[in-house]
């Protein structure tokens, strides 16, 4: 079985957001306690598992996502990252790629710039009570919050870039908020940077301290920042320890009306190789 780790959202090895990708060859999946546990095994934010799909007009191939503690509904990087690795072994070439996923029919569609850009639901984020003790945990006042919905993202918008990027947030505290994992965001301080907004992801109860660049988050973002800017296209960096840059672009309406959101990155391979026959499923 062919096993990879990918560096997603970014142009370098050991920059971006890495993302585990199992290419499994047979037409069922194998049993979801043995995705946990090579999930757990890698460590990454999220180990992406992908199989063939025969018998499906929608989709060419069925996608999961694990962190090393749980399933995950959606996964921008390992989305990327998956296609990537389909691409690098030859068993996806300039067409766009569609995954079925618990979020729908997803496609990847590679750039003659050398990007990947998934079509992704957008997330509409909907405007909330700052929830008790959030900036006791993040360490920092919040401006506003925003939640959305099924995928359990709780956005929250901070006062400066210079207060998203200093954060050293109670990673305890944050367990205890009612969402899989807390978003930061604000508006970029010097748009000749090359992007218009920062954020940070921190999701702990789900088994991932900090988030290095997050592709789920994104789609919650873009609509957010495409309503206060007045556009749709967009670029955001997630300035985690790695860092790295995902351009977004809002489809199916106006700013404040986009259905789909764009999300386009580079990958690259940091290791490939075959998992051992004692550990195969």
């Amino acid at each position: 079985m062919r096993i990879s780790i990918i560096d997603a959202f970014t142009d370098r090895p050991f920059a971006g957001n890495p993302a585990g990708v199992c290419l499994l060859e047979t037409d069922a999946w194998p049993a979801e306690q043995w995705m946990r546990q090579v999930a757990r095994e890698l460590n990454l934010s999220e180990t992406a598992f992908v199989r063939p799909l025969t018998d499906d007009a929608e989709a060419d191939w069925a996608l999961r996502w694990f962190t090393p503690m749980t399933e995950v509904p959606l996964c921008g990087h390992g989305t990327l990252a998956a296609t990537h690795a389909l691409r690098s072994h030859g068993l996806a070439g300039q067409e766009p790629v569609r995954f079925s996923s618990l979020s729908g029919v997803l496609t990847a569609m590679p750039r003659t710039d050398g990007m990947i850009s998934l079509d992704f639901p957008a997330a509409r984020p909907e405007p909330a009570e700052v929830p008790e003790g959030l900036a006791e945990a993040l360490g920092s006042p919040v401006l506003g919050c925003r939640t959305t919905g099924g995928l359990d993202i709780l956005l929250a918008e901070l006062r400066s870039e210079h207060a998203v990027r200093g954060l050293a947030p109670d990673l305890a505290a944050i367990t205890r908020q009612r969402a899989r994992g807390v978003v930061v965001t604000a508006l970029a301080e010097d748009p000749s940077d090359g992007y218009d907004f920062v954020s940070r992801y921190f999701a702990p109860a789900a088994g991932v301290a900090e988030d290095p660049v997050t592709g789920s988050a994104h789609t919650v973002l873009a609509p957010f920042w495409a309503e206060r800017l007045g556009r749709t296209t967009l670029t955001g960096y997630q300035a985690s320890a790695r860092g790295g840059l995902v351009h977004c672009e809002l489809r199916g309406g106006a700013a404040d009306r986009g259905e789909r959101v764009l999300l386009s990155g580079r990958a690259v391979t940091v290791l490939t190789g075959e998992l051992s026959p004692s550990a195969a499923s």
